[in-house]
């Protein structure tokens, strides 16, 4: 975080300094009780209803607290320990956010899809911190509560930052944009999920949309030109520059001749009347849309595209995203257990069409999750998808995941077909069937521990 001295806080807020001293400077900033305390020279946000204490607070000293609270309240502080009341918490720490974010003129990139998020963010900072300091948020961490500490994460080193947005429900993606302030948006592709948090497919499609808003005015959005639900975005409240992304329609960036390769993905992009030949770490044509979109973003950051290729080599593919193993009896493990739900599903299928062939090819698929009243229909719509291949075993894990073999029975799959309710004999199940011609998908949530210490002990067997 960029230093940042009491006195001018207090000047900013507008606040009553109630203890302790303004000649000081915080360098870490929080909001008390949803983010951890670790460090001295914090800044706190406490809202009236928090119960503070104040001996822990003064132990990480010096610390700054900023409170709407009574002063009787807030008049228990110790030496350690300034305080600043404030008549609103919340529009203080609004107005703290908002002076923070002001402080650099940076290229911001904020990233929202059903899938591909994570892996895309992880390309474009792979690409660009060759060169630049570039602030971005962890692993797939991306829930809202989180976006305080990134966004301070920012300091006067910082030359670029790269945020995924996280919807669990609706408000979520425009709140984080408040904070962010991106100049720089992508929307990989809108599938289904997290229906439990916006009642239906309409309602997950009206949350991505927060994000046309949630740019800057003059912002870039990056958008998947072949994805069906991205066209029913309402692209009329968006005044800035529009870059597409894709495969099959006309793009702006547009990838063609794809090729599975040894390790990965091969293609031709074409950008205006040029073309370049691209490879990419990591199967299947979803990982080429990941590609494109990184390259398109760091574009226009101020990268070249050919700088952008280069790197790109050299990506290291996310573990359990499509992993490859080699497993018992030379058989293939592909540990996908990194999230779960019909789009990534159906992306890992896809991916199983071009190099099982000729290989018997075993399916572990566990629970789609957050899918609220509509998990018994894409459970269904899995099962006709693994029906309509030609898979030779099909074991499903837990409740929901048995509507997956229900179906792939009743449309004809010529499958062996297995239904376990856990983990339990899954194992003693695999073991025979393992050899040098049989390739395993093990696809399950993040969530599912289980399934994830499943799919690592499978890997480990040789």
């Amino acid at each position: 975080m960029q230093s940042i001295q009491v006195r001018d806080i207090k000047k900013l807020l507008q606040g009553e300094l109630l203890n302790g001293s303004e000649l000081w400077s915080v360098n870490h900033a929080i909001f008390y009780n949803r983010h951890d305390l670790t460090q001295s020279n914090s800044l706190m946000f406490v809202s009236r209803n928090d119960e503070i204490n104040w001996q822990e607070i003064d132990d990480k000293g010096p610390s700054l607290v900023i409170s709407d609270k009574s002063s009787t309240e807030l008049g228990n502080a110790l030496a350690n320990t300034t305080v600043l009341r404030v008549k609103s918490i919340m529009q203080a720490y609004w107005k703290f956010i908002k002076y923070y974010r002001g402080l650099f003129q940076i290229p911001v990139v904020a990233l929202t899809g059903t899938c591909g998020k994570t892996t895309t963010k992880e390309m474009i900072k792979h690409i660009v911190s060759k060169e630049w300091n570039v602030q971005a948020s962890i692993s797939s961490k991306n829930e809202p509560r989180q976006s305080l500490p990134y966004l301070t994460g920012i300091d006067k080193t910082t030359k670029a930052a790269v945020f995924e947005l996280g919807l669990g429900n609706t408000g979520n993606i425009k709140h984080q944009c408040m904070i962010y302030q991106p100049t720089i948006g992508i929307i990989t592709n809108i599938g289904v999920h997290h229906l439990d948090g916006c009642g239906n497919l309409d309602g997950y499609i009206k949350a991505k949309s927060e994000i046309l808003e949630g740019l800057t005015k003059d912002g870039t959005l990056i958008i998947n030109a072949d994805d069906a639900n991205t066209k029913k975005l309402p692209m009329h409240k968006f005044k800035g520059k529009i870059i597409t992304i894709g495969v099959q329609e006309q793009a702006d960036y547009k990838a063609s001749r794809i090729q599975f390769m040894n390790s990965g993905m091969r293609f031709v992009l074409q950008v205006s009347d040029e073309k370049y030949h691209v490879f990419v770490p990591g199967y299947g044509e979803h990982q080429v849309y990941n590609a494109l979109a990184a390259i398109a973003a760091v574009k226009e950051m101020g990268m070249s595209i050919r700088n952008a290729i280069s790197r790109l080599r050299i990506f290291k593919q996310m573990a359990r995203h499509l992993e490859f193993s080699s497993g018992l009896g030379g058989s293939t493990i592909i540990d996908d257990t990194w999230t779960n739900n019909p789009t990534s599903v159906e992306a890992a299928l896809k991916v199983l069409d071009t190099i099982g062939k000729e290989k018997k090819v075993i399916l572990v698929l566990g629970d789609i999750k957050r899918l609220g009243n509509f998990e018994e229909k894409y459970h269904r719509e899995i099962g006709t998808m693994v029906a309509q291949r030609n898979i030779h075993t099909l074991i499903t894990i837990g409740t929901r995941a048995e509507n997956i073999a229900n179906q792939a029975m009743k449309d004809g799959t010529k499958a062996e077909v297995h239904i376990f309710k856990d983990v339990t004999g899954v194992l003693d199940e695999l073991k025979p069937k393992l050899d040098r011609d049989t390739i395993v998908l093990i696809k399950g949530p993040m969530s599912s521990k289980s399934m994830i210490e499943f799919a690592s002990i499978l890997k480990d067997l040789k």
